[in-house]
C-alpha cells in the first residue's frame, strides 16, 4: 500500500499517487471515441501490424482464457478470439467510456458470448488467483501508477504455465534515431491531437508518458522481479515499440 505522501509522474509532471488514476481516466475518457485514430497517429498506423505480431508470438490456443488489461476498445481480445476457437476473453479497463467504445464495435456483437467487459484497476484486479491462461496489456502499462504492482497482479491471476505479454512504446537503441522520433513525437503528435480530437493536452501527456517508460532491459528486469521466468522481448519498428513475454512457471 502506498503512503499518502508518495508521488508519481503524469507525463513530466510530478503528482500525488492518489491523483494519477483519476488523471489517466480523464485522458482516456476524452479520447475514447477517437482511440483507434489516436493509435494510428501515435504509431504512424503501424500499431495494427504490431498487434498482429503480438498474436503471432502469443499463438492463441483453443480453450484458453485471456485477460486483456487496459484493453477497452477490444482490439487485442478480438484478435485473440478469432485465432483461438472456444477461447474466452475478459477485457478490463479503468474507463467506462473505453469499454463502451469496444462494445459498440461489430466484432463485439459477433463474439459477444465469449467476451466479458469489466471496469477495474490493473493494480487490484477483481479476479481470483490462477484464473487466466494469458494476460495481455497493450499501450496501457505505462499509464499505471505503480507498474510493479500491476505486474505482481498479473502473476497472481495467471495459472501455473500462464503467459504474460506486454506491447508498449519503447526506446530506439540508436541515439540519433531516437532523437529524430522524439522530435516528431513532441512537435507533431500533440498538434495532430488538437486537429483530430480537439485535445492537445491528452496527446501531450501520452507522448511524455512514452518517454518516461523504462527501456527494454529495465522493463524486462521488472517482469522478472514480479516472478516471471523465460522473460524475452522483441523490438518492433526498430524499438519504437517492444513486445515483452514472460511465463509463470
Amino acid at each position: 500500500m502506498a503512503d499518502s505522501d508518495d508521488t508519481t509522474h503524469f507525463g513530466y509532471e510530478t503528482i500525488p499517487e492518489a491523483e494519477k488514476a483519476g488523471r489517466v481516466r480523464g485522458v482516456f475518457t476524452s479520447v475514447a471515441s477517437r482511440y483507434d485514430v489516436m493509435n494510428d497517429v501515435m504509431s504512424l498506423g503501424i500499431h495494427r501490424l504490431w498487434k498482429d505480431a503480438m498474436m503471432d508470438w502469443l499463438a492463441p490456443r483453443a480453450g484458453q482464457r485471456l485477460l486483456d488489461v487496459a484493453g477497452g476498445t477490444g482490439d487485442v481480445a478480438f484478435r485473440f478470439l478469432k485465432r483461438a476457437p472456444s477461447a474466452m476473453a475478459t477485457v478490463l479497463d479503468l474507463t467506462d467510456s473505453m469499454l463502451d467504445a469496444g462494445r459498440e464495435r461489430a466484432e463485439a456483437e459477433s463474439l459477444g458470448d465469449r467476451l466479458d467487459w469489466v471496469v477495474g484497476d490493473a493494480m487490484a484486479l477483481p479476479f481470483e488467483d490462477r484464473s487466466f491462461d494469458v494476460y495481455t496489456i497493450s499501450f496501457g502499462i505505462r499509464n499505471v501508477t505503480r507498474i510493479q504492482d500491476a505486474l505482481s497482479e498479473a502473476y497472481r491471476v495467471l495459472k501455473p504455465g500462464g503467459r504474460l505479454m506486454v506491447l508498449e512504446f519503447s526506446q530506439i537503441p540508436n541515439d540519433m534515431m531516437q532523437k529524430a522520433y522524439d522530435l516528431y513525437s513532441f512537435n507533431v503528435i500533440p498538434r495532430m491531437g488538437q486537429a483530430i480530437a480537439r485535445d492537445r493536452a491528452s496527446y501531450q501527456y501520452l507522448v511524455e508518458s512514452i518517454r518516461r517508460f523504462p527501456d527494454q532491459e529495465t522493463f524486462a528486469g521488472m517482469i522478472r522481479d514480479a516472478g516471471f521466468e523465460q522473460v524475452r522481448y522483441r523490438n518492433l519498428s526498430m524499438g519504437i515499440a517492444a513486445l515483452h513475454s514472460g511465463w509463470k512457471i
